[in-house]
């Protein structure tokens, strides 16, 4: 099964496999190495290979202790790898679907690691564009931090913003760069979602979606349809999570804000974080029910609406695809229109609520709402039906009485 990666390198197994590519374990002239091969219609795109070639000396220019690193770039017949250091341990999202969520001090140190690593990278002017569980790896030969986290490394650096760049479509006239939406939608920052340019925090809003994930089991705006969840991002308001310091929750919604300016920057988290892990040691997990799951009136494709429970985190772009061991969603979807970004009066962001309740505003909690009223209402007819029993009953008795002497009442009705 082993295959050569260009002249150095050899693959010999398959590690895992997203939309954008495979990863294999590999060996190169210094060692075990990590080769991320693109796929065959990506490595046959000239301009995508060109945009690589370009991008080179950012990609490989990387280096920080929380980043893996890209050693090489590899573009040979119709191959395009990008060969990265091998990081013994597993991704977050293999951590996160077994343990469903993490204590608050261990979550924090891991986003910590991740904050470390954006800040070097936007330093740099180099901005992630992907940040989410599935591109943070946990070092397992790594020492032991707060909490019993491992190290965690932010991987895929550059490939986001290489898959996503304009691209030429037929007849040779380029698409225009608003009109597509790359990532995943639980994690893009309301700008993006607007068609507004990726800065450096769209890569914070993401984070601290992790956060928040890591936290409660789910992602604030996710669930559902990916149109719903887009919608989310740009008009709803992050649900406060119950049981975790006020100055956790705050540095939180700072960095959820709606409006870049007010995000802290990758450095400034990070410290911020460190701050607080004397507050949060030994806190078990939080005791958070997952929401309801959303309602089929929020899906538009009947795909999606015959299959209507997707839980925590990503949800594929296309309508109808399922997700991959490594869930990239480098897949283009349209910047909906502002008609579509006008949510209802009553919202859809899904809100986290104590065990064994139902949230307010919920198809559950509507339900129940509705079957009180009807009990109300039928007790209501009960008494008035026999109201008009008693009523009835009056009349009768009335018209079966003695008729009185009409002399007396001067009446001349017979």
């Amino acid at each position: 099964m082993a295959r050569k990666i260009g002249s150095r390198y050899t693959a010999h197994q398959i590690l895992g496999r997203g939309s954008a590519g495979t990863v294999w374990l590999g060996e190169g002239p210094d060692g075990p190495v990590a080769v991320k091969l693109l796929r065959e219609d990506l490595a046959s795109d000239q301009e995508l290979v060109g945009r690589f070639v370009q991008e080179r000396s950012a990609l490989l220019g990387l280096e920080h202790p929380h980043v893996v690193c890209v050693r090489d770039l590899v573009v040979d017949g119709n191959d395009l790898a990008l060969v990265m250091d091998l990081v013994r341990g597993t991704d977050l999202r293999t951590r996160l679907d077994r343990e469903r969520r993490l204590a608050p001090e261990a979550a924090v140190a891991i986003v910590a690691d991740v904050a470390d690593a954006l800040a070097a990278a936007h330093a740099a002017g180099v901005v992630h564009r992907d940040v989410k569980p599935e591109n943070v790896l946990l070092d397992m030969q790594g020492p032991l931090g707060p909490g019993g986290a491992h190290p965690a490394l932010l991987t895929d650096f550059g490939v986001a913003k290489l898959i996503d760049s304009p691209r030429r479509a037929t007849g040779g006239r380029a698409s225009a760069p608003t009109t597509r939406i790359i990532g995943t939608p639980d994690y893009l920052a309301p700008e993006i979602v607007e068609g507004l340019p990726p800065r450096a925090a769209v890569d914070i809003y993401a984070l601290a979606t992790v956060l928040y994930e890591l936290l409660a089991g789910f992602t604030p705006f996710g669930g559902g349809h990916p149109g719903a969840v887009l919608r989310r991002h740009v008009t709803e308001t992050v649900v406060p999570l119950p049981g975790i310091p006020d100055e956790l929750w705050q540095l939180m919604v700072q960095c959820l804000a709606k409006a870049p300016a007010s995000r802290l920057r990758a450095s400034e988290l990070s410290l911020r974080l460190r701050d607080l892990l004397p507050l949060l040691a030994g806190m078990p997990p939080l005791d958070v029910d997952e929401p309801d799951e959303p309602e089929q009136a929020e899906f538009t494709e009947p795909e999606a609406a015959a299959d209507p429970v997707r839980r925590r985190g990503v949800v594929p772009l296309v309508p109808g695809s399922s997700t991959d061991s490594n869930r990239d969603t480098h897949t283009s979807m349209r910047v909906p229109g502002p008609d579509e970004l006008a949510g209802g009066a009553l919202g859809t962001a899904r809100v986290p609520r104590p065990a064994g309740g139902h949230r307010p505003g919920s198809a559950r909690h509507r339900a129940e709402t509705v079957r009180k009223r009807r009990l109300a209402l039928s007790a209501a007819a009960v008494a008035l039906a026999a109201a008009v029993g008693v009523g009835g009953w009056l009349a009768v008795s009335s018209d079966s009485a003695p008729p009185q002497d009409n002399k007396q009442s001067g009446s001349t009705t017979p």
